[in-house]
């Protein structure tokens, strides 16, 4: 599979960018989604990186500044950081299909792909309090000395809720959080201050296979 999609020439990365976004939110944004498995929230932040870079690009499409310039290529920096994440995330294993990934010029996969096994580990994580009101969650394989993710390994998702009470069991953690790098932050707001987040975590590989759940942890909200 070519590593490099994404078209160089800003006049193809346009209409490329647009006919993923159109394509994704056909299957996801709908009443009963085609794609259940990506959240429409995600969707919706593709969508919105879109517009941001289109915006931007459309005035450099005529006479413009040097600050015009620059926007845009920020505005292409920051789209490219949400575009290539969700890629491979959401689009690389069904339901989408070899024929959704033609239609999306994303390069399908070989036809002889390496398995991926389901992690057989748990992260190790720790909870920190950089500032008021965040909550910041480095993780490592036990044993490594530096923290992040391991060789094979996509991310980690934390699931958590505030609570007063420890949850019983990792179903009750309602909210789902992911990072492909360590740390993963969690920002709240001022009234939630001083109050208590159960969270438990586990692995998940680049074909969306999801490791054990940790046992419950807690942090207290700076």
């Amino acid at each position: 599979m070519s590593k490099e999609y994404v078209p160089s020439r800003e006049a193809e990365f346009d209409p490329w960018f647009n006919n993923l976004v159109e394509y994704v939110q056909a299957r996801v944004m709908t009443g009963t989604p085609v794609w259940p498995h990506i959240p429409a929230a995600e969707a919706e932040a593709l969508a919105n990186a879109y517009t941001a870079w289109h915006t931007a690009y459309e005035v450099t499409t005529k006479p413009h500044t040097v600050v015009d310039t620059e926007a845009k290529n920020d505005a292409k920096k920051a789209a490219l950081k949400v575009i290539r994440p969700f890629v491979n995330r959401y689009l690389r294993y069904p339901p989408v299909t070899d024929e959704d990934r033609t239609a999306m010029a994303i390069p399908n996969h070989d036809t002889h792909p390496t398995p991926v096994p389901r992690p057989d580990d748990i992260p190790e994580v720790e909870a920190l309090t950089p500032k008021p009101r965040v909550l910041r969650f480095r993780f490592r394989r036990a044993g490594m000395k530096r923290w992040g993710k391991p060789d094979g390994v996509h991310g980690m998702e934390l699931a958590w809720i505030i609570a007063d009470a420890r949850p019983e069991k990792v179903a009750d953690l309602i909210h789902s959080s992911f990072a492909t790098k360590s740390p993963l932050t969690l920002a709240f707001e001022e009234d939630e201050r001083g109050k208590r987040v159960y969270y438990a975590v586990r692995w998940e590989t680049g074909a969306m296979k999801k490791g054990d759940y940790s046992e419950i942890y807690q942090a207290v909200i700076p």
